[in-house]
């Protein structure tokens, strides 16, 4: 009998320690966003998200895919808020709040200058899948309306504004080489301005790093 008693006495220990061996990796399972590598602290909920274009490039509006006839901005940046982290593989969400785009020109015939490129319809919806390469990220609108942008052009005819949506929204891609985020010739439909303005402009920009603002020394993002 006290063979017995010792034998469960020892499986009950066994399990105990398994238990206790298995909790901490489940516990400490990366998040799909993370701070600086793919073992880094998980990036809060509420944090904010910030990046400039990579350095060197410019955010463009053209006429068709590849084209580079149409608006070039030398300067652009947005901020968003992470709304949701869960563990990887999954998908996080943020929201974006702002987008700006300044120092923008034009090569367009008859344009003789950019007066603004905005951002329509903010905040928008921003989903980021497990892992890097094309399209595993997701801008929608919200309530507030689709993903849109609007461009005031002044021309020798006076000025003029080309107001642009992408009512299914666009997709991008992010890389851990850089903490970069990309858009490439995303379309968006003219639903509003005169015969000058393009019947589909195409996006494209790459912003990074992409930093943590709200986390001590701005820590670069990695995305599991």
């Amino acid at each position: 009998m006290r063979i017995r008693r010792t034998l469960a006495a020892a499986s009950l220990a066994a399990i105990a320690l398994t238990g206790a061996a298995v909790a901490p990796a489940q516990a400490n399972a990366a998040a799909v966003l993370t701070q600086g590598s793919a073992s880094g602290p998980a990036i809060a909920v509420g944090d904010n998200l910030v990046a400039n274009l990579v350095s060197g490039t410019a955010a463009t509006f053209t006429d068709g895919a590849g084209s580079t006839n149409g608006v070039s901005c030398a300067s652009s940046s947005f901020a968003a808020t992470v709304t949701s982290n869960p563990a990887a593989p999954g998908s996080a969400t943020e929201q974006l709040n702002t987008q700006s785009f300044d120092q923008c020109t034009s090569s367009v015939m008859g344009v003789m200058s950019v007066q603004s490129v905005t951002a329509t319809s903010l905040p928008y919806t921003n989903t980021v899948v497990s892992g890097g390469g094309s399209n595993n990220v997701s801008l929608n609108g919200t309530s507030a309306g689709p993903v849109g942008i609007t461009v005031v052009l002044n021309t020798l005819l006076g000025q003029i504004s080309c107001v642009y949506q992408s009512p299914n929204g666009i997709t991008g891609n992010t890389s851990n080489s850089g903490s970069t985020i990309g858009f490439s010739n995303q379309p968006a439909n003219l639903v509003s301005g005169p015969g000058l303005c393009f019947s589909t402009g195409y996006f494209s920009a790459t912003y990074g790093p992409v930093t943590d603002s709200s986390a001590a020394g701005n820590p670069v993002l990695y995305v599991n």
